[in-house]
């Protein structure tokens, strides 16, 4: 435990202040950049994106011996250009996991034993280099495994949100065409600036939808009659600002 404590400290100095901060809530800060690979009859097609998370310690008023983490995210969804005009969005969410991009590299950090609660949390600093993301992650409970992957999306216009659809990661070709099937996505810390792109060069429109869903009601309803624009906001696409 020591040295791995020591570990951690040699590699948040070795990237502040660009890329790790740490308060005296002692969770750290940290960028990392989520990259997608697909594979395309006309060659690898990629994209990535930088995203921050924001990290603070509080303790609930419920349970004032115990503490929780609290997680802002900065950032945006991924875009891949894709041959035949189309353009895939992986998301800052999962299927199963509103806050997927806040957790991912949580998830994907070595697990150490008998560490503390709050050691936890930058355990991510341990990953070296990249990562390939399982497609699912190991049980957690009998029957639950959560998409290790973030929600993949695309748009049949993409000035009129009303016609996104869901991609099946498992089947972009059922989407895009013979050929098209996805290779790979990736996590790793970074020090690059977080990613500013999707506005100006996908969805001029995001803006718009700052309080609604994509379908233009301001909540989500299992009545609605585009139940998948009705779960989505502009915030599954981009969220905050980073310092």
């Amino acid at each position: 435990m020591e040295r791995r404590s020591i570990l951690k400290a040699v590699l948040a100095a070795a990237l502040l202040p660009a890329t790790i901060a740490c308060a005296d809530n002692t969770a750290l800060d940290y960028r990392y950049r989520l990259t997608v690979e697909v594979d395309t009859p006309e060659g690898l097609r990629t994209g990535s994106s930088v995203i921050e998370v924001q990290q603070k310690l509080v303790r609930p008023g419920s349970s004032p011996g115990s503490q929780a983490i609290n997680r802002s995210i900065y950032g945006e969804a991924v875009t891949v250009d894709l041959p035949n005009g189309g353009t895939l969005f992986a998301l800052l969410r999962s299927e199963d996991q509103i806050g997927w991009a806040g957790i991912v590299m949580q998830d994907a950090a070595p697990k150490v034993a008998g560490e503390s609660y709050t050691d936890r949390f930058d355990n991510m600093l341990l990953i070296d280099g990249e990562v390939t993301l399982p497609r699912r992650w190991p049980l957690i409970e009998p029957d639950i495994r959560l998409s290790g992957y973030p929600m993949m999306v695309t748009f049949a216009n993409s000035s009129i949100p009303t016609t996104v659809k869901l991609v099946d990661p498992d089947d972009l070709a059922g989407t895009f065409g013979n050929g098209v099937h996805l290779r790979r996505v990736t996590v790793q810390i970074t020090e690059d600036p977080v990613t500013h792109n999707i506005v100006e060069n996908y969805l001029p429109w995001l803006p718009d939808y700052y309080s609604t869903m994509l379908d233009g009601n301001r909540i989500n309803t299992i009545s609605a009659d585009n139940r998948l624009a009705n779960d989505l906001s502009q915030g599954d696409f981009i969220m905050g600002n980073s310092r």
